[in-house]
């Protein structure tokens, strides 16, 4: 298996009801993907960020469990619903 690991953040906003997830964004570092979720939870209209890795084979759709790296702000207690 050719393993390619993928460092993601995603910002999140309130609903009157729920957070909500905002537009996904890829890095190339741990610590670029954990200075952007920073500013993503700091940006207008959003309340909190998480940056995750995660690890897998895209040429063949497998991929290991997220690995959070970082919350900031406001994020959903479960994030396996997202």
């Amino acid at each position: 298996m050719a393993s390619t690991v993928y460092f993601v953040a995603i910002p999140f906003s309130r609903t009157e009801d729920d957070l909500v997830p905002g537009q996904a964004q890829e890095c190339q570092s741990a610590n670029a993907v954990a200075a952007l979720a920073r500013a993503m939870a700091r940006i207008n209209g959003n309340v909190g960020a998480v940056a995750f890795k995660r690890a897998g084979d895209p040429s063949i759709g497998e991929f290991g469990d997220a690995e959070i790296l970082l919350k900031a702000g406001e994020t959903p207690e479960d994030l396996s619903k997202r």
